[in-house]
């Protein structure tokens, strides 16, 4: 009897990846009809809304397809993966609302707050499952940073905080754009909990802000504390990478 390949000689087999491509598609259609039915629940029975919401999570599905070749080496796409791939649904579903007349925070706080419970849940499969991959890792980090934009951008149409709210949906995004310019910025980073702690503050903190709830000047507290955080833990990174740049 032949032994099996190596692990190695399938990652590299079309065959087996355009499997996971497939799983990837099926869940992602399935995912559709989380985006449609949550938006539906958010805002009635109005379809500019959803159409916002299912455009925004084709987009954020192409964007995760195209990264699936380069960073996924596993034969079998995994449960981990399709966690992540409802988080994007929810957050995508909160783009309806942006849209829509009428502000309903507590349904919003809810959804969000859904998308934040299965934020740990991923990562946990991944390990338990052992489909760890550079994919899932960024993949995870993406949709994080969409919800943060997608909340603060519902904070500030609803008028329960300025437009500087936004500038804490924006780092990841200001991050991305300036390594365009400085291509150390693209060096790997250590593994640092406290990153994934400031990500779930910043997440808690503007689901908190989504709240009409907050005395004059308790609300500017707490985005302050949020950007301070942001600023510490991007701030470390950068310094962390200009010391170890090639």
């Amino acid at each position: 009897m032949d032994a099996p390949p190596p692990f190695h000689s399938l990652k590299r087999s079309p065959a087996v990846f355009g499997a996971v491509r497939r799983q990837f598609a099926f869940w992602a259609f399935w995912g559709l009809g989380l985006v449609a039915g949550v938006s539906l629940g958010l805002t009635g029975y109005s379809a500019l809304p959803i159409m916002v919401a299912v455009a925004g999570y084709g987009l954020g599905v192409g964007l995760a397809m195209r990264a699936l070749q380069h960073g996924f080496v596993h034969p079998g796409l995994g449960l981990c993966n399709v966690v992540t791939l409802a988080r994007l649904a929810l957050s995508a579903a909160l783009l309806a609302p942006l849209v829509h007349a009428v502000a309903w925070h507590w349904a919003v706080f809810g959804v969000a707050a859904l998308a934040l419970a299965l934020d740990g849940a991923d990562g946990w499969l991944a390990r338990r499952e052992g489909r760890v991959s550079d994919f899932g890792a960024r993949f995870d980090m993406e949709v994080d940073s969409a919800l943060a934009l997608i909340l603060a951008l519902n904070i500030w149409a609803a008028g329960t905080a300025g437009a500087l709210v936004l500038l804490i949906g924006l780092p990841r995004y200001v991050f991305v754009a300036s390594a365009r310019g400085l291509p150390w910025l693209n060096g790997a980073l250590p593994e640092r909990f406290s990153r994934k702690a400031v990500c779930v503050f910043q997440i808690a903190g503007l689901m908190a802000l989504l709240l009409p709830v907050w005395p004059a000047g308790v609300g500017a507290l707490l985005a302050g504390a949020i950007a301070a955080a942001l600023l510490w833990s991007f701030g470390r990174d950068v310094i962390w990478l200009w010391r170890h740049r090639a």
